[in-house]
């Protein structure tokens, strides 16, 4: 494999970056592309967009509209959030991220990507960061100096090809995920909060609470931060707060580390992680913790809320936790200084959760056990999906393998 090494912007018709301000709050409009709309594994994730309405988005593409085949990067704060942008998208950028506009006739948009996401790229950029006293940064004037490795375009074409076949599959898993989360969600709010269950034409309800079903307050049927014990200096997981979806049950194990000092947040198998501080519960950070084994204990930020189920399954349990309702109850009881407040645990102490009959109860959880399964596995396929890129992608970069 013939390769060149030689600044970006040999490769490139320009690089620009982001606006260094925030747009007035919008309900709709354009994408204002943030760093939380990329992930670590560099996909655009929008499931938490902020807007920039119709007038003031000529001011905030002054310098760039982005377009298709743009590659976007963050590069001060969060590092190493790398995306394509995909055709149809309609944003700006926003602070702290920038742009590379690839000449196609010697870079192509995928292969640039998983150039940034490869380990030679990232161990390279490191040399470039400034540590700053609140937050490290890319000097962006030099971004367009930094060096490459860039073989012909054929080579580029062959090995974007070995490795989007990897990463197709992962992302229509991804899909599956969310469609199977979503379901289940919707299931879980017909049943039990719109209080259309099977049967609810001939059932009365008065006081918000079906005839049959039992009057409850959530610590009845769920405990919340119930003690869980482990011994000393055993090493167990710690999952962070950053290992939580914001939209999903799936957690980022890549984030997990092994520890034999604790925190006081211990949970086991299928409980439910709530996020109990601002702006993470907000956003949306909640957890099942699927990814144990029957008999294992783990331990968690310490702004995490756990919840166990008594009287009802892991499944009903976490449905609770991200239901529109439970999470306003939440929100509301936190106090604390702004940008720190934490949810309250006594909010919970009051809530109530009719519990529906044992019959409902078990064919709730006969309809989602499935789809939560099914996630699970979805998640396990990743996992291997993505060792195996991993392992590919610096071989590939660096010519060690030829496609």
């Amino acid at each position: 494999m013939s390769l060149v090494i030689a600044p970006i912007k040999d490769f490139a018709h320009g690089i620009y970056d982001g606006p260094h301000a925030t747009p007035k709050e919008a309900t709709e409009g354009h994408i204002f592309l943030g760093i939380k709309n990329v992930t670590p594994e560099g996909r655009l994730d929008f499931s938490q967009i902020k807007y920039v309405s119709e007038e003031e988005f000529p001011k905030w593409t002054k310098r760039v509209t982005p377009q298709a085949g743009d590659v976007v990067f963050s590069y001060e704060a969060t590092l190493h959030r790398y995306a394509v942008i995909p055709g149809g998208f309609d944003g700006c950028l926003g602070r702290r991220m920038g742009l590379v506009r690839p000449d196609t006739t010697k870079l192509l948009p995928r292969y640039l990507h998983y150039y940034f996401l490869s380990p030679v790229w990232q161990r390279y950029l490191e040399t470039k960061v400034i540590t700053g006293v609140t937050v490290n940064r890319l000097p962006i004037k030099d971004f367009p100096d930094f060096l490459i490795t860039v073989p012909s375009i054929d080579e580029q074409a062959r090995i974007v090809d070995v490795l989007s076949s990897y990463d197709d599959l992962i992302e229509n898993n991804h899909r599956r995920i969310q469609l199977l989360e979503e379901s289940t969600r919707l299931l879980y709010q017909e049943w039990f909060v719109h209080l259309r269950f099977p049967g609810h034409e001939h059932v009365k309800v008065v006081d918000g609470i079906p005839e049959g079903w039992e009057p409850t307050k959530l610590p009845d049927i769920i405990e919340v931060n119930p003690k869980t014990k482990v011994e000393k200096q055993q090493e167990i997981w710690y999952v962070p707060m950053s290992a939580l979806s914001e939209s999903a049950m799936t957690a980022d194990k890549k984030d997990f580390e092994r520890r034999t000092k604790h925190t006081n947040v211990k949970f086991i198998k299928n409980d439910t992680l709530l996020a109990r501080i601002t702006p993470c519960l907000e956003n949306g950070k909640t957890g099942f913790a699927y990814f144990l084994k029957d008999d294992e204990i783990a331990c968690g930020s310490t702004e995490f809320i756990v919840l166990r189920g008594k009287r009802v399954s892991p499944e009903f349990t976490y449905c609770l936790a991200r239901s529109y309702p439970f999470r306003e109850n939440a929100i509301k009881s936190m106090t604390g200084s702004s940008g720190r407040q934490r949810v309250q645990i006594t909010c919970f102490n009051e809530y109530s959760v009719p519990l529906a009959p044992e019959s409902i109860l078990c064919e709730f959880d006969q309809f989602v056990a499935e789809n939560f399964w099914q996630i699970r596995n979805l998640m396990d396929q990743n996992a291997r999906l993505e060792k195996a890129r991993d392992l590919l992608l610096p071989r590939l970069m660096n010519g060690e393998l030829t496609p």
